[in-house]
């Protein structure tokens, strides 16, 4: 007898959005924004409906805000850097948000400027 135990997930949009939500860690913690939804999608990924898909699309997002602000950094004496790390901030702030929002309502996250690192 085969187990279907790989093929049965279960739906759980509050976990989803918790995950989207732990992004905002970054601002308590300096660096929970990645390791928090790096280890719920880790763990979570074959037991959750779209878990995998949601957790590609932070791991992507949070590793790209990370080399924007890492390039911006040297950008400060050109002078421009300073509206780029603001504006990286307020999009890491707000981006989570709305796409908790959009998992709590059943939808795919979307993640503007985001590099594909995890396919």
């Amino acid at each position: 007898m085969e187990s279907n135990y790989h093929t049965l997930k279960r739906t759980d949009n509050q976990l989803l959005v918790i995950t989207h939500l732990s992004q905002l860690l970054t601002y308590v913690t300096g660096f929970g924004g990645l390791i928090a939804p790096l280890i719920i999608w880790a763990t979570q990924k074959d037991k959750v409906v779209d878990m995998d898909a949601h957790g590609k699309s932070i791991v992507n997002f949070q590793l790209s805000i990370l080399i924007y602000s890492i390039i911006s950094v040297p950008l400060i004496f050109v002078g421009i850097g300073i509206l780029t790390l603001i504006l990286i901030g307020i999009l890491a702030f707000v981006m989570p948000i709305i796409n908790g929002v959009k998992a709590s309502n059943g939808e795919l996250p979307s993640y503007p400027l985001s590099i594909n690192f995890v396919s």
